[in-house]
This record gives structure tokens, C-alpha cells and sequence, in this order.
């Protein structure tokens, strides 16, 4: 039941995205990334509640009609900015339904890839792709994505995390300031 409403999710942020002006996407954009900042500071603190709730059986079909339209919104979020996706939807399905962790993150990973294949696919479809610029954009991120695993398997994780709430927070500082 969430696998469609996560798809739905995407593809409205993916409007939202295109639709909305991008003197509106540059205010939100601060915001959005002090959010995730605040996300992945507050992440210890959301899976140990959601641990502490763990005593767990499956999900009721009432639980999972509650967590519907939240998941519904952390999955526009995640069409529309996608930073913090994973800790948005895993803190909702934590709040709304109870089941394992293992299970919560599974659903999370299945709503994270729906919402964001169902936004790529409409964003592939909506002719707004500069394909040179995506291109480089591609590559950066399959090395910067290659090169970040190996370092962050290096580095304490909670020297790492710390690091980018650091970088996050005075990233969105900054562009509060300029706007």
C-alpha cells in the first residue's frame, strides 16, 4: 500500500520542482538543507526510539492506512529535494507502524527507491534535462560516491556524521544570509 503512495510522492515533488519558480526552490533551498542538517543530528535519537519501540509484531492494515499520507509527504520531499529522504521516512514508518527495524528499513529503502525512480522517470520525461550537464553530473557522482565510501569507512562515523550536520547547517546558513 505505501509502494504506490511513495511513487505518487515522487512524481508530485517532481512537479513541484519543475511547476514552482526558482526564485521559491532557492528560498525553500536553505531551509531544506538545515532540515536534513537537523535530520541527521536528531538521527540517533529518532532510531533509538524507534528501537525502544521495537518490541514489535506486524504492522495492523489500520497502522499502515495512518502512516499513508506522512509517507505520502516524506515522498514529495524526496521528489522535490531528496536530502534527508531516508531519515524522514524511516522516522514516519517508525511513528506509525510497528514492526522491526529491519523491516521498517527495508519498507524505507522500497519507498526511498519508489519515490525517486518514479521522480527521475518524470523529470527523464519532462524535457527539462540539460543531458550534457546531467552527464557530468553522473560521473561526479558515481566517483564522488566511490572515492566517499572508501573514506567514510574510514573515518569514525560519529566524527563523520558530526562533520556533515557541520557542513549542512553552515551551507544553509550561508544561503539564508545571501538570500
Amino acid at each position: 500500500m505505501l509502494l504506490p503512495v511513495g511513487i505518487a510522492g515522487g512524481i508530485t515533488g517532481g512537479i513541484l520542482l519543475v511547476v514552482v519558480s526558482e526564485q521559491i526552490f532557492h528560498f525553500l533551498v536553505p531551509f531544506l538543507i538545515l532540515f536534513a542538517s537537523l535530520l541527521l543530528a536528531v538521527q540517533d535519537r529518532i532510531r533509538d526510539r524507534i528501537l525502544r519501540m521495537a518490541h514489535r509484531e506486524l504492522s495492523t492494515p489500520d497502522e499502515v492506512k495512518r502512516a499513508v499520507i506522512p509517507t505520502g509527504l516524506a515522498s514529495v520531499y524526496g521528489g522535490y529535494f531528496g536530502a534527508g529522504q531516508s531519515v524522514i521516512t524511516l522516522s514516519v514508518l517508525g511513528l506509525f507502524l510497528d514492526d522491526t527495524l529491519t523491516r521498517l528499513n527495508a519498507l524505507k529503502q522500497c519507498i526511498a527507491l519508489s519515490s525517486n525512480c518514479a521522480a527521475a522517470i518524470y523529470f527523464l520525461f519532462s524535457g527539462m534535462i540539460l543531458w550534457p550537464v546531467a552527464g557530468c553530473m553522473a560521473v561526479g557522482a558515481l566517483a564522488g560516491g566511490a572515492a566517499g565510501g572508501r573514506f567514510a569507512a574510514r573515518i569514525n562515523p560519529v566524527l563523520l556524521q558530526w562533520t556533515i550536520v557541520s557542513f549542512g547547517t553552515g551551507i544553509g546558513i550561508i544561503l539564508l544570509a545571501q538570500g
